[in-house]
């Protein structure tokens, strides 16, 4: 699934705040936020890890896990040639004499996914898996067979879901056309804005406003009809 990356890419990525760099741990009273590794070589755009903490693999320590359900903060930990020993080393870990189980906030590059590391992710709980379709619907395939890959080691399609860069470069038609396979596959949805924009404040950079609004909507549906099997928000009439 290797996939050539373009390192002559310049962001467009505006940060309105700080970066947030370095080691992260908090935790409330359900669960834990970490943070344990930074970098990323692939210099999209439209993010800002790469141009903030460089292409080479950056190692963090692992804090000290203090809750069953830890989120992890990690952009792209599967690029980290640690990855797989970082993944078994969580999964070994117990609290209060039981499992722990995690969920990468950011979801996992489909591009250095391997029957190797998807064995090692579902073995040692991560759960609610989640990859990026942020480029064009000719990646097609490359989504199915990840998705594939995935459901092969165990996964259920209910607990994958796909981010979609919405009120980009890639057309309102094409992102509605993925959902449109997304659903076939039975697989949630994740809308993603552009420039970290959240609904219904919408910035309409490539986008129209209808477009934007109609997108958000589709998504909601979409999800619910994955979860529920109908349209909980459709207006049945009556006959």
């Amino acid at each position: 699934m290797a996939e050539k990356i373009n390192k002559e890419q310049t962001s467009e990525y505006k940060l309105k705040v700080p970066y947030n760099r370095g080691a992260y741990n908090r935790y409330d009273d359900e669960q834990q936020f970490i943070r344990i590794s930074e970098g990323c070589p692939n210099k999209c755009p439209y993010c800002a890890e790469s141009f903030e903490c460089g292409t080479d693999p950056i190692y963090l320590e692992i804090p000290e896990i203090v809750r069953n359900e830890v989120k992890i903060l990690d952009m792209n930990l599967l690029y980290k040639p640690r990855a797989l020993e970082i993944i078994e080393e969580l999964g070994r870990i117990r609290v209060n004499n039981k499992v722990v189980n995690y969920t990468l906030t950011c979801g996992i590059d489909y591009r250095y996914l391997t029957l190797e590391l998807a064995s090692a992710l579902k073995r040692n709980r991560f759960k609610e898996i989640r990859f990026a379709w942020d480029h064009s619907f000719n990646l097609q395939m490359k989504m199915k067979e990840t998705i594939k890959l995935l459901k092969s080691v165990g996964y259920d399609p209910k607990t994958i879901s796909v981010f979609i860069l919405c009120d980009w470069k890639i057309s309102y038609n094409d992102c509605c056309k993925k959902l449109d396979l997304l659903k076939i596959w039975n697989v949630k949805v994740n809308d993603c804005f552009f420039d970290n924009v959240i609904p219904p404040n919408y910035q309409c950079n490539y986008w129209t406003l209808q477009e934007c609004v109609n997108f958000r909507s589709k998504c909601r549906s979409h999800n619910q009809m994955i979860n529920f099997g109908i349209d909980t928000e459709f207006k049945e009439v009556k006959q």
